[in-house]
């Protein structure tokens, strides 16, 4: 099962609650950046979030979807069983074998 819009929102939020720096420069944003994009302040700013976000998972070697899962999760248990779900989930859509795609995304069966 993937992560949901819900959990997203709430990874979301506690990723900018442990980043008081980025809250804050997300609160200062140049309205005429967002203006120039044709976007609300809001928009502009969810969209810095993501990015700021999907940064910090990449940075960690992780997709932003196993950043969502890991910042959610009951428990490192939990995160795992619910991590590896969804790597089977995208290796059943992407038609590939299970062996050959732990092997390729380095997962431990």
């Amino acid at each position: 099962m993937a992560a949901t819009e819900q959990q997203h929102e709430q990874a979301l939020k506690k990723f900018l609650d442990e980043r008081p720096e980025l809250r804050h420069e997300l609160d200062n944003l140049n309205p005429l950046l967002a203006q120039a994009k044709g976007e609300t302040p809001a928009q502009y700013r969810d969209e810095r979030l993501h990015e700021a976000f999907e940064a910090e998972a990449e940075r960690l070697g992780l997709f932003a979807w196993e950043l969502t899962l890991q910042l959610t999760a009951a428990s490192a248990e939990d995160y795992q069983a619910q991590r590896m779900e969804v790597h089977k989930e995208v290796a059943e859509m992407a038609g590939m074998d299970w062996l050959e795609y732990c092997e390729l995304y380095g997962l431990s069966k």
